[in-house]
């Protein structure tokens, strides 16, 4: 999905849930990314012709999406998962407090209100535990956009919007 979606105006989209937890806990157990996934991923195929296809196929970029949170963050604080909803696309926000180094080690996909982090380039390159994996990649899959930001009060942000379409293949 090339095009913003919505401009990234949240007043379009309808809150679906939000789900927040303090980051300690959820950087206690690996597992939690699997259940965090599995239970957005369901609430995400709601309202398909065939959500258990729709839910399992998006389940593999939100799970990409909250390890690569489980992995940036160490900073005491609240981390939130948040589903949204408009006519034609769906977006998860994963929010948590963020450090300095993670402007220096991940890249904006895009630029929206929010302050860009710092040294971000157009959706490249992604530290990951054994190497990189490409945002970008991730994002020509889904047919998704995808952000992530350094927000005003000193936190990140990943949010992803997805095309609400069944045609994925």
């Amino acid at each position: 999905m090339e095009r913003e979606a919505a401009s990234f105006d949240d007043h379009a989209f309808a809150p679906m849930v939000s789900l927040e937890l303090n980051v300690a806990m959820f950087k206690s157990r690996w597992q939690f990314c699997d259940r965090i996934t599995e239970y957005l991923s369901d609430i995400l195929g709601q309202g398909h012709s065939d959500p258990a296809r729709y839910s399992n196929f998006l389940s593999v970029a939100t799970n990409e999406l909250i390890e690569l949170a489980f992995r940036s963050t160490s900073e005491p604080g609240r981390i939130c998962f948040s589903l949204y909803r408009s006519a034609t696309v769906n977006r998860l926000r994963i929010a948590f407090p963020g450090e300095e180094a993670f402007g220096r080690k991940h890249a904006n996909a895009r630029s929206s209100e929010h302050q860009p982090v710092p040294g971000a380039g157009s959706g490249y390159l992604v530290m990951k535990s054994d190497g990189t994996v490409l945002l970008s990649d991730l994002a020509a899959i889904f047919r998704a956009t995808i952000r992530i930001e350094k927000d005003s009060g000193q936190g990140i942000q990943i949010t992803a919007d997805f095309p609400s379409a069944e045609d994925f293949r």
